[in-house]
Parts: C-alpha cells; sequence; structure tokens
C-alpha cells in the first residue's frame, strides 16, 4: 500500500482548541479546495445571471453555503465508509476511522451543518430552494456508488454540478437551456478530475473491493481524462451560444482550455502526490471559466 495521505494536521488546524481538531479534519477544513470546487459550478451561473450589486451578495452566500455543505457532505461519506477508511492508507487517520470523533458526535455536527445552510438557502429565491433541498439526495447518494458503480466519479459530478442550475436559479429566478450547458460542462469536468483524484487510491480500492473510473480506465487514463475535458470544453462553447456571449469569452476560454490540456499532459497515475497537485489545479480552471463567462455578457 502507498504511504500517501492528503490530510493536513498542521498550519491552522494546529491552532485549533485540540477538541475542535478532529471536527475541522472531519469536515475537511483542512483541505479547501473541496469547498471551491463545489462552489465553481455556482459562480459560473451566478457570473452569466446576476447583475448589479445581487452578484456579490449571492456569491458570498453561495461561497458559504458551499463550505457548509461540503462539510456537510465530507460526514455523510465519512460515516459511510468509516469501516472502508481504515483499510486505505490515504484515508485511514480520518477522525471517524481512527475513533477520533463518535459516530453519534458526528451525526450531531452534521445536524448543526445542515441547520446552518438552511438559514443560508432560506435567503434563495423558491425555486432555488427546492432546487437546493433536491440536492441532499445526491449528497446521500453518493458514498453508496463505490459500492454498486464503476462511475462513482460521476454521481459526485451529478452532485457537485448541482451548483450550476442552483445559481441560475438564484441569479436568474428561473431556469433555461444556458444552465443545461453549464451543468453538462460541470458534470463532465468533475468526471476528469475526480478520476485523477481516484488515482491516489487506485491500489488500495482494488485490494478492497471500491470501485472508481481510475481502476475502470487504468489502462488508458490520459484518453479517459482528455475526453472528459473535452467535452467540458464542448458544452461550454454550446453555452457561449446559447447566452449569446461575446468574443471576449471565447478568447478567456483559451487559456482554460490549456491548463485542462497541461493536466492530461503531465497526468502520471503512478505519483499520488502530482495526480493531487493536478486535481487542485482545477480552482484555476474554474475560475478562469466564470471569468470568461462574466467577460461574456458585458
Amino acid at each position: 500500500m502507498s504511504r500517501h495521505t492528503d490530510i493536513v494536521t498542521g498550519g491552522w488546524v494546529a491552532l485549533l482548541p485540540e477538541s475542535a481538531r478532529p471536527y475541522a479534519l472531519l469536515a475537511r477544513l483542512d483541505r479547501p479546495i473541496g469547498a471551491w470546487l463545489l462552489f465553481l459550478p455556482g459562480l459560473w451561473s451566478l457570473a452569466l445571471t446576476a447583475r448589479g450589486v445581487r452578484l456579490p451578495l449571492l456569491l458570498t452566500e453561495f461561497a458559504l453555503g458551499s463550505v457548509l455543505m461540503r462539510s456537510a457532505g465530507c460526514v455523510v461519506n465519512d460515516m459511510w465508509d468509516r469501516e472502508l477508511d481504515r483499510q486505505v492508507t490515504r484515508t485511514a487517520n480520518r477522525p471517524l476511522a481512527a475513533g477520533r470523533v463518535s459516530l453519534r458526535a458526528a451525526m450531531l455536527f452534521l445536524l448543526a451543518l445542515l441547520l446552518a445552510s438552511l438559514l443560508i438557502l432560506l435567503r434563495l429565491n423558491r425555486l432555488a430552494q427546492l432546487l437546493g433541498v433536491a440536492s441532499l439526495v445526491l449528497v446521500a447518494l453518493y458514498p453508496a456508488a463505490k459500492r454498486v458503480t464503476w462511475w462513482p466519479q460521476a454521481v459526485l459530478g451529478l452532485t457537485f454540478a448541482w451548483g450550476a442550475p442552483m445559481g441560475f436559479a438564484a441569479g436568474a429566478g428561473h431556469l433555461a437551456w444556458p444552465a443545461a450547458g453549464l451543468y453538462a460542462a460541470a458534470i463532465a469536468w468533475i468526471l476528469g478530475y475526480d478520476t485523477i483524484y481516484a488515482h491516489q487510491d487506485r491500489e488500495d480500492d482494488a485490494l478492497v473491493g471500491i470501485r472508481s473510473t481510475a481502476l475502470l480506465s487504468a489502462a488508458r487514463p490520459r484518453w479517459f481524462v482528455g475526453a472528459c475535458y473535452g467535452l467540458m470544453v464542448v458544452a461550454l462553447l454550446v453555452t457561449g451560444q446559447l447566452a449569446g456571449l461575446s468574443g471576449a469569452f471565447y478568447v478567456l476560454m483559451v487559456p482554460a482550455a490549456g491548463l485542462l490540456g497541461w493536466q492530461v499532459a503531465r497526468l502520471d497515475v503512478h505519483d499520488p502526490a502530482g495526480c493531487l497537485a493536478l486535481f487542485r489545479a482545477n480552482r484555476e480552471v474554474g475560475l478562469l471559466v466564470g471569468l470568461a463567462l462574466l467577460a461574456g455578457r458585458l
């Protein structure tokens, strides 16, 4: 087994009271990249739809909601996977797997996160509220996906990309075809980058019987990730046409597509730390796409 782990016990987490540290780690607050990646599809839709002072206000609400819901999703995932996590090197020290947080305490923590998320959700319009409640089904089902399908990364895509239609509804007050385009683009993007992420655990997952697109595409990983990223770019270009965006959108999509291509070229599935670095580079991809969408509507 690999000794690689992405748990960060130093930094600001080490400054917290000892009793609070396991909960910060349970919520993955030591690794904010997950909250960023949950937030970015919503940012895309808000950049396309929200105007004036509503844009920074909605961005703030979606950012806070992303942190809370990503944390809640991590708690649900670790409750499902605590037995499996003990068998995988990268996850064996997670608080539930290691016994530093009890199952009852994790459930109470989850309830607090969901209540805080609800307070933010109630500030949005009715359509966005309904979509937010519907997302809980995907959040609850994702941890089971790796047990029944080779495509858990696709289920994660459906879940993490939900911010696209929800952000569109919050910004525009309705849904339209560009929302579908952004959702499709986000799903393809997430399928690609989470496959890269899953290569960190590929060997351990095979030993304990966990399925993933990393194992499914092990013979041709670059082809698979490249196809996902290619579909993402195509869906975004179609969205630009549907939304009537200006040429600035297409110009600014070039560096975003270039960074995706760089990931594919640099992918080495036998280098867990390198896979993690490529995965994290998707924050910059998402920000570039948001900038392109905003510039295209000006």
